[in-house]
């Protein structure tokens, strides 16, 4: 009997898409949140390294999901990372205009097919200022919380749960979960360490909102 199991389709970018298995440093959360379900969930993983709200739509990324996914899936989106980057104006996004705009067409593509969307607030960088881990999107993750509130939208504010996270375990143990601690420049992605826990901090918020799919975390 071949049962559909319950999919968690992630729309986002580098910060969570899977490496290749020659990758052996750098990991994105998406790779690790399968870990933490049973076998009824099935996680599929359609981050990639680059995109912003924006270009994963423009790119029919965004639509090829929609073809995927079911009434009771669930759609994780966690973009905010590319669309802050201005030098780049074709990944570009005004947070409280065409970012708003974008989400919401992620929001209304789940819906569409009876799908639960899940916004998720960029995830924080290794930022340390004056002894304070810094949120370098502050205008996104603002934007993105007021959709969640207007479109009566499940939120997790990762952003929020990693810088209270590095706070807890002070700066020389959040060096190890960035790529910085392997190549000395990279401030942004994680190493599998990260990325791991990373996943644990959003699985940490499905439990915080109840949805149904909690009942499937191990």
């Amino acid at each position: 009997m071949n049962l559909y199991k319950q999919k968690i389709f992630l729309a986002a970018d580098s910060t969570v898409q899977r490496y290749d298995e020659t990758e052996k440093n750098q990991g994105g959360w998406g790779e690790f949140l399968q870990d933490y379900f049973t076998d009824e969930v099935e996680v599929a993983n359609h981050a990639i390294g680059g995109r912003s709200s924006k270009t994963f739509i423009e790119e029919g990324r965004l639509g090829k999901i929609a073809e995927e996914i079911k009434a009771g899936d669930y759609l994780f989106i966690q973009m905010g990372h590319n669309d802050a980057t201005k030098s780049k104006p074709e990944r570009f996004t005004e947070p409280f205009t065409t970012y708003k705009e974008y989400l919401i067409e992620y929001v209304n593509a789940a819906r569409s097919h009876q799908a639960q969307p899940v916004l998720i607030t960029p995830v924080a960088r290794l930022h340390l200022a004056n002894g304070v881990f810094i949120n370098d999107f502050p205008e996104y993750c603002q934007a993105m919380k007021e959709i969640a509130r207007d479109e009566h939208v499940a939120l997790i504010d990762l952003m929020e749960k990693s810088l209270k996270l590095f706070e807890r375990i002070g700066y020389e143990e959040a060096l190890t979960y960035f790529m910085v601690s392997v190549n000395g420049t990279d401030y942004t992605h994680f190493t599998k360490t990260g990325a791991n826990q990373m996943a644990r901090l959003v699985v940490e918020g499905v439990k915080e909102l109840a949805l149904p799919i909690s009942k499937f975390i191990k």
